[in-house]
């Protein structure tokens, strides 16, 4: 009966997941009203759940760059929730050009099914 349950709550899982993954190629780039580019970009570790079934995908994070190119912070706007924080962890150690102040960029990275 529990397995049963579990079953079911994977197939409605991945059911609800299939939408969010439109897009095949990776990606990383800053919002265009900033205009810091990325000057280091580190690839996200493709999740093993994510290997296992198939899921490839977008996601969105906003980053909080200091002014010496840094990732101060990082925060998920949207993406399979199965991807984000791979996602969140590559954004973490990105270099960005160093600017005038601090700025927020928003970065997509897509996952493709490996």
């Amino acid at each position: 009966m529990l397995l049963r349950k579990f079953a079911v709550w994977i197939a409605v899982a991945v059911a609800l997941l299939m939408p969010m993954q439109t897009q095949v190629h990776a990606q990383g780039n800053p919002s265009p009203a900033s205009g810091r580019a990325v000057t280091s970009r580190i690839a996200p570790a493709y999740p093993d759940l994510a290997k296992k079934m198939h899921i490839h995908g977008t996601v969105k994070v906003e980053a909080g760059v200091r002014p010496n190119g840094t990732v101060k912070s990082t925060r998920i706007l949207g993406g399979n929730p199965v991807l984000i924080e791979a996602a969140s962890d590559a954004v973490k150690l990105w270099k960005f050009a160093p600017g005038p102040a601090e700025t927020t960029e928003v970065v997509q990275l897509t996952f493709e099914a490996q």
